[in-house]
């Protein structure tokens, strides 16, 4: 099977998804009820481009917030399916057609660091979000790494939990695409259409481990710094 037809297959596979899924979601909002199918939506989209994700430990339910390190926006397809979280994602994602309004069925918490005038407002959301009970997913590195090397955590990211929330926990996250990692890891100046089209013509599955390490209380921990410290050691410590 050529490229071409891998990448047609799959984006007929995935519009067929998307119609089914919002089809489904309507129905549950119609009545009330809260929906899990953006949640599945999104796992069901990282096994269309071949992840098949496994999922190493309990991941927390309500109450959280997930450090992980950072390779691919297929981390949030295999993260999201496997927990239910809600990420924190850059502002101008928003404005993305399609892609932009599936981040607000899931939750997601646009963030600007450029507006620094919104900083006090978007922390009080972030915090809000994560007083609210599902889990929410920051990325504490700012952006993609090659899966080899774990790139500083920015403790700028994580203001909303100094102090945190009451009764929240951080459970650090490591994701690993094995083998595959140097074909999958965004990295450089690829644009994200290319990256995604590359994914999508690429041949074959390829795993994708999350291991959701031991959580901690961010309280007992210390400041932001100290609690990226210790999220980027677990992380570290895992590989």
């Amino acid at each position: 099977m050529t490229g071409n037809l891998r990448l047609g297959l799959r984006l007929a596979a995935l519009a067929s998804a998307l119609m089914g899924a919002l089809l489904i979601h309507g129905l549950w909002r119609l009545f009330r009820i809260p929906s899990p199918w953006p949640r599945r939506f999104l796992g069901l989209v990282a096994r269309i481009v071949g992840a098949r994700v496994r999922v190493i430990g309990t991941p927390l339910r309500r109450d959280v917030v997930l450090l992980a390190n950072h390779l691919s926006w297929i981390d949030i397809l295999a993260i999201a399916g496997a927990t239910g979280s809600a990420f924190v994602a850059k502002g101008e994602l928003r404005g993305v057609p399609l892609v932009g309004w599936l981040c607000t069925l899931n939750h997601t918490l646009f963030v600007s660091r450029e507006d620094r005038l919104q900083v006090t407002a978007q922390i009080a959301r972030l915090r809000d979000a994560i007083g609210g009970g599902r889990p929410v997913t920051i990325f504490p590195e700012g952006t993609t790494g090659d899966g080899r090397t774990l790139l500083p955590f920015k403790a700028a990211l994580l203001a909303a939990l100094d102090p945190p929330p009451p009764g929240v926990r951080v459970q650090p996250v490591r994701i690993d695409y094995g083998a595959a990692t140097a074909d999958l890891a965004w990295v450089g100046e690829e644009p994200g259409q290319h990256h995604a089209l590359r994914v999508l013509r690429r041949r074959g599955t390829f795993p994708v481990t999350l291991h959701l390490l031991a959580p901690f209380d961010p309280v007992e921990t210390g400041n932001r710094k100290a609690i990226a410290a210790a999220a980027r050691s677990a992380i570290v410590a895992a590989a």
